[in-house]
């Protein structure tokens, strides 16, 4: 176990030592995963990505940092952060904040329980109730690295933003699903730090500047880039009311795509009516490729933050777009009107 607290408390850790611990997730069985449900995994080259690897030994640097005054050392994100021992003692750390919770639980239900507890207070101090979560209780028990990772990097750019996490994580993960024809794999790319803005202006992300500097006009910007989309969806009979919601099936933006770049889909290449996450992931994954082949993206985008209803990220591909067809527009002598 990579918790020690010195020799005064070998007893307990001797105890915790003896506990049956959950397994580490790996790719599932097809007897393991029941019918319609998903789960994701790493393959072996993104657990070898030295980003990554980076990642994980800054944010483990971090917490034991943190928690050398308390003679805890974290020696594996994966293996010693599900029972919420050590989230436990680094969300006191953090806020001074005392939680009622057993110090050491020595059953897996009381470490379930613990967990769910600690987990609870996090996601308040974090503001994150009412948001999408890619992180959950069953996820970090089950010693979901991903899942782990996501929830640290909010952490510490909630308690630490001057820590200096490595920039543009993103990795490769397989999301396993159980059909009644048996196991379907989609491949997809999961960010997990922020693309840099520092090093060259011209990469900025305009939707960062525009969140932090000019909230008020936001709402300006999605009722102009509504407003394009919607003479482009108009010949298709379409129309789009709530930026925020109707693209998070994919749907809608491959048709956009199709109509501005030239591009004829198949109905076998996407799912026209998706009836499951895995479904919509699949389309908004296949369409923000579409885009990357065309060179319009110029910040990395999660596709499942699309799928979650992220406006940001959605603002980001629809200006992709709106970037493109609307300045060829207005060089063609035809303006149509642009956001301020």
């Amino acid at each position: 176990m990579a918790a020690r607290a010195g020799k005064a408390e070998m007893e307990p850790e001797s105890l915790y030592n003896l506990l049956q611990l959950p397994k580490a997730v790996g790719r599932p069985a097809e007897e393991e995963l029941p019918q319609g449900e998903k789960k994701k995994y790493l393959p072996p080259t993104s657990r070898g990505d030295p980003k990554f690897g980076e990642l994980q030994k800054v944010l483990m640097e971090w917490i034991n940092a943190k928690l050398l005054p308390e003679h805890i050392v974290v020696r594996s994100l994966e293996e010693d952060i599900f029972d919420g021992l050590i989230l436990h003692h680094l969300f006191q750390m953090l806020t001074g904040l005392r939680l009622d919770v057993e110090e050491m639980a020595l059953t897996v239900p009381n470490q379930r329980r613990k967990l769910e507890a600690v987990l609870e207070a996090v996601n308040r101090s974090l503001q994150a109730e009412d948001q999408p979560l890619k992180w959950s209780v069953d996820a970090i028990f089950n010693k979901d690295l991903l899942a782990t990772l996501h929830l640290l990097v909010a952490l510490a750019k909630r308690f630490q933003p001057d820590l200096p996490l490595p920039t543009n994580v993103q990795v490769e993960v397989i999301t396993m699903e159980s059909t009644k024809s048996g196991l379907k794999s989609e491949k997809s790319m999961e960010q997990l730090t922020e693309c840099s803005t520092d090093k060259d202006p011209a990469t900025k992300d305009v939707f960062d500047e525009l969140f932090k500097l000019a909230p008020e006009k936001v709402n300006a910007v999605k009722e102009a880039i509504v407003n394009f989309v919607n003479q482009k969806l108009d010949r298709l009979g379409l129309s789009v009311q709530n930026l925020d919601t109707q693209f998070a099936d994919g749907v809608l933006l491959l048709l956009l795509i199709g109509q501005l770049e030239g591009f004829f889909l198949h109905l076998k290449e996407f799912y026209l009516t998706p009836t499951s996450p895995a479904e919509m992931l699949h389309n908004v994954t296949l369409a923000l490729e579409l885009l990357k082949d065309e060179g319009l993206l110029s910040y990395p985008i999660n596709p499942e933050d699309i799928v979650n209803k992220d406006t940001k990220s959605t603002l980001r591909v629809l200006y992709s777009l709106f970037r493109k067809h609307k300045l060829k527009e207005n060089a063609d002598g035809t303006p149509r009107g642009s956001p301020n």
